[in-house]
């Protein structure tokens, strides 16, 4: 099955519940949206909870960065693109793009650093096969996107003198 670049498979309304007193979408629930992108995303790589009951073997995330852009609402419903940034034995580099799924306006990004881990010793431990195959045939699609921009972003308030 050839892969899009990037991928969009997923899509969710905004919950009441994940509304805050300020009547927009709460930080803690982009990175759950996100993370539900994780569940699509990573199958196609190989990883993910058929992998992790097969294998005994899971991904840890070690660092992730989240950009709001523009606010969410009840009744909106979202959807991720997630792009393959880079991979080695060990380590997967991912970023997520939320948008407004009818409007299409940018409303968040999100950045991940994951190791993949022996779950029984609790150690980082190279790929199997599986995901090491599934993972080259995405660079493949996903080695000529751009890098967004918000990529490797740092936070910061200058220091007035």
């Amino acid at each position: 099955m050839a892969l899009e670049a990037p991928i969009a498979r997923h899509e969710e309304p905004v919950q009441e519940a994940w509304v805050d007193y300020n009547g927009h979408l709460n930080v803690a629930y982009y990175t759950l949206i996100f993370d539900n992108a994780v569940e699509v995303f990573y199958p196609l790589c190989g990883l993910g909870k058929p992998y992790r009951a097969a294998t005994g073997m899971s991904t840890f995330a070690v660092e992730c960065h989240i950009g709001y852009q523009r606010e969410g609402s009840i009744g909106d419903t979202v959807k991720v693109t997630s792009q393959l940034l880079g991979y080695d034995e060990k380590r997967l580099h991912y970023f997520h793009t939320m948008y407004h799924a009818t409007k299409g306006y940018q409303m968040a990004t999100q950045e991940q650093l994951a190791v993949h881990v022996n779950l029984s010793i609790r150690k980082v431990v190279p790929f199997s096969p599986d995901p090491m195959e599934k993972l080259a045939a995405m660079w493949e699609a996903h080695k000529d996107l751009p890098i967004p921009p918000q990529v490797g972003s740092t936070m910061t308030v200058p220091i007035k003198n």
